[in-house]
């Protein structure tokens, strides 16, 4: 009999911010947290998952990355292809949730696009809310990553809100903090609504 949550991650950096926002949040635990070391093997593991009789509730969280559109639409083709109906055009802004097929030993099914279910980004994107504003340090740290010298800058474009978050972190007053422990140590609010919506989703999900 389906008993078990599961959430699906991409890495280390998204298991420990659920986790610390679960736990800030007082959240019970879900029973499982899956990272799948990245976006690749995460959607070549879905299939399977969405047909694993021990589970009856199954989240995803990835990142939009750069085509949203194109992100979901893979997604949305795995899901039909598991017989789920009624999937949308588009995530929902407060974060999907779709009934499993009727007479299908599926799983009750969570999507969240990192960082808000409507724009282009990543789970950094996603932590540039937590930041406190105004922040006066997190601008000097956008001057910074955007004043890199030609030929210096050794990250892809893609990766900038990765650098941007890093550096500002860097700049606390324990520098380099994990993502989780920074949440913990109070360096980023917790308490802003584009949590508060992560979390309602998590709380609907697995435990409403």
């Amino acid at each position: 009999m389906a008993s078990k949550n599961r959430l699906l991650v991409e890495g280390t950096d998204d298991e420990h911010v659920v986790k610390n926002l679960c736990g800030y949040h007082s959240l019970p635990n879900i029973d499982e947290i899956r990272k799948l070391d990245g976006i690749n093997k995460l959607l070549e593991s879905l299939p399977t998952q969405l047909k694993d009789s021990e589970v009856k509730t199954l989240g995803v969280i990835v990142d939009a990355d750069t085509d949203m559109k194109s992100r979901w639409d893979s997604l949305r083709g795995i899901l039909a292809s598991a017989e789920y109906t009624d999937v949308p055009a588009a995530p929902a802004t407060q974060g999907t949730i779709l009934q499993p097929p009727p007479d299908l030993l599926r799983p009750r099914v969570g999507i969240w696009l990192m960082p808000d279910n409507q724009t282009n980004g990543i789970l950094e994107d996603f932590l540039r809310f937590l930041v406190p504003a105004p922040n006066p340090l997190l601008d000097h740290a956008k001057q910074s990553v955007a004043g890199i010298p030609d030929g210096h800058r050794l990250f892809a474009t893609k990766d900038g809100p990765k650098a941007l978050i890093h550096t500002w972190l860097a700049w606390q007053e324990e520098p380099g903090k994990p993502f989780g422990t920074a949440i913990t140590a109070r360096y980023l609010d917790a308490d802003v609504p584009e949590v508060t919506i992560f979390i309602n989703w998590l709380r609907r999900l697995f435990f409403s």
